[in-house]
């Protein structure tokens, strides 16, 4: 006899040689055998009983890897809660962070040499530019729901450091930082103070609008925002080498530097014996930006055994504070008061060549390509310590908002509009109009996924900046057209002009912003193709 076992441990067939053809049988399970075939019923629970095993171990294809479900692109992780199995997940990690960048600055020049007759060059070597930075970067990121985080980031600067040296002898070249006839802007050997402290608070939320892990038929797409906000002081322009009777960190409406509110003398017409200002002493350094930032981002890979590519995009618009160098956002003439405008674009490829996913552990060589549009806009550059902080006459000394009726007769056809001393002082802070340009970053970074609960990742990357022009603000907004009385050095010859008119009408108004010895032609400064490198190390552990 012989005995057939399923794997339905309740279903037992023993065939009978000896049974008629015709006769039934009932089996323990109540299922009917007659003669030598079975009942559709019997069929269906055999086929049940080896799919339901056949579920349980069911073998790959051997061309195809056994891979752990999450993402192994940290672009992509969300935390997520409320799934089975898994009801609350909690996220924290560490990283230490070291960035270096060095840059040539140079600048514009209208001499004529000599020898040849004419122009020579627009660009004169006047420092590199050299800064290193370290960070300690907290992350805590928190499932809220399934596949939906809050996430905390707050880097800490531990020191930032930069400085000038001189380039080929530019510190024995006057032309080279000069401003007006017989004034110095800054040293090409300049040094600024080490800053430190919290550079933004960033909240922000993720969410994973597909999921690989989820639905393997499709790619796993991300999109969130963050929120960064001012927590710290913001960054004031500041030499580490102050002149005799001059303070490390003046005040900008500090003219001579000295820290204290002394008044106006008699050039200033109504405003003798004014002070500059209601201020007393010196302020620090500061390190932040002094804005609130808005960052949007989404990005999309797809795990194809062995690799998974990925892409996405990013922007960052930052709205600067009041009471930061950006100085007052709301006047008439100017061109650009707000931080640059950042776009990114991402792409990469994750490489897992090992992996365990019974143990929750592999390996991932990750190699990123970023790519980001830096848009016109006034920011702290490579000069902003040294031109905010310059003891010049030309760079300290108020512009004002507004522009009057010349009360001269003698002098009225000539000059129809002058300075308005009543209205507003714009001092200048180190913040400079800089132009549009490209900022490129090759990253490659190692993870070692130790456990379900613990991953660690070391990586560096490669960093250039496109150049481009550092102080580069116009001296008329064209846009707001006003009367001539009110356009200052923006009148523009009026060829239409009758008999007894003025012989002048309005180009705009003037730039508050507009500092002749750095934003004109000929005395613009710019950084050349700028270099750097980063490297960091984080540690994660997952709940």
């Amino acid at each position: 006899m012989t005995s057939v076992q399923s794997h339905s441990p309740e279903l037992t067939v023993s065939p009978r040689p000896m049974l008629s053809s015709h006769r039934l049988h009932l089996s323990p399970t109540g299922l009917v055998r007659r003669g030598s075939g079975w009942t559709p019923g019997a069929v269906l629970l055999l086929a049940s009983g080896w799919a339901h095993t056949a579920q349980a171990q069911e073998p790959i294809m051997a061309n195809e890897p056994s891979v752990l479900k999450e993402t192994s692109v940290d672009l992509l992780n969300v935390a997520s809660s409320v799934d089975k199995g898994d009801p609350f997940d909690l996220n924290l990690s560490l990283a230490f962070d070291h960035e270096s960048r060095s840059a040539a600055v140079r600048r514009e020049t209208n001499i004529q040499a000599a020898n040849s007759g004419g122009y020579v060059s627009d660009l004169m070597d006047v420092a590199t530019y050299h800064q290193s930075t370290q960070r300690l970067i907290p992350r805590i990121a928190i499932g809220i729901f399934r596949d939906f985080e809050l996430a905390v980031t707050m880097p800490v600067i531990l020191a930032d450091n930069r400085r000038l040296e001189e380039r080929n002898g530019s510190a024995s070249q006057p032309l080279t930082t000069m401003g007006l006839e017989g004034e110095q802007l800054f040293s090409p050997n300049f040094q600024s103070p080490t800053r430190s402290g919290i550079e933004y608070l960033g909240v922000g939320l993720n969410v994973a609008i597909m999921s690989q892990a989820r639905k393997p038929t499709r790619p796993t797409w991300v999109m969130g925002v963050e929120g960064r906000f001012n927590v710290s002081e913001p960054m004031h322009a500041c030499t580490a080498a102050p002149k005799a009777e001059q303070v490390e960190c003046a005040y900008e409406a500090d003219v001579n530097r000295n820290g204290q509110s002394d008044p106006f003398g008699p050039e200033y017409g109504p405003l003798t014996g004014v002070k500059e200002g209601s201020f007393n002493g010196e302020r620090k350094p500061g390190v932040s930006r002094g804005t609130t930032g808005l960052e949007a981002h989404a990005f999309v890979s797809r795990r194809m055994k062995y690799i998974e590519p990925y892409s996405g995009v990013s922007a960052l618009f930052e709205f600067q504070g009041k009471d930061t160098a950006y100085g007052p956002f709301d006047l008439e003439g100017s061109m650009v008061n707000h931080p640059p405008i950042r776009g990114s674009v991402v792409v990469g490829v994750a490489i897992i060549p090992w992996e365990q996913p019974e143990k929750f552990r592999r390996v991932v060589f990750d190699l990123r390509l970023k790519g980001t549009y830096v848009s016109k806009g006034r920011d702290y550059t490579e000069l902003f310590d040294a031109l905010g902080s310059s003891d010049a006459n030309s760079l300290r000394q108020p512009n004002f908002t507004s522009y009057t009726l010349n009360q001269d007769p003698y002098t009225v056809a000539d000059e129809p509009s002058v300075v308005d001393p009543s209205s507003q002082r714009v001092n200048f802070t180190g913040l400079t109009g800089v132009q549009q340009h490209g900022d490129y970053e090759f990253k490659g970074q190692l993870t070692w996924q130790a456990s379900k609960w613990v991953k660690f990742d070391v990586g560096a990357a490669w960093r250039i900046i496109q150049q481009h022009f550092i102080t580069s603000d116009q001296a008329c907004n064209p846009d707001v057209t006003s009367l001539v009385v009110r356009s200052g050095p923006c009148k523009v010859s009026n060829p239409s002009a009758g008999e007894g008119e003025l012989a002048w009408k309005s180009g705009g108004l003037p730039n508050p912003h507009h500092r002749k010895v750095i934003d004109d032609p000929g005395q613009r400064f710019k950084v050349d193709t700028s270099n750097g490198v980063r490297a960091w190390f984080r540690a994660s552990v997952m709940f």
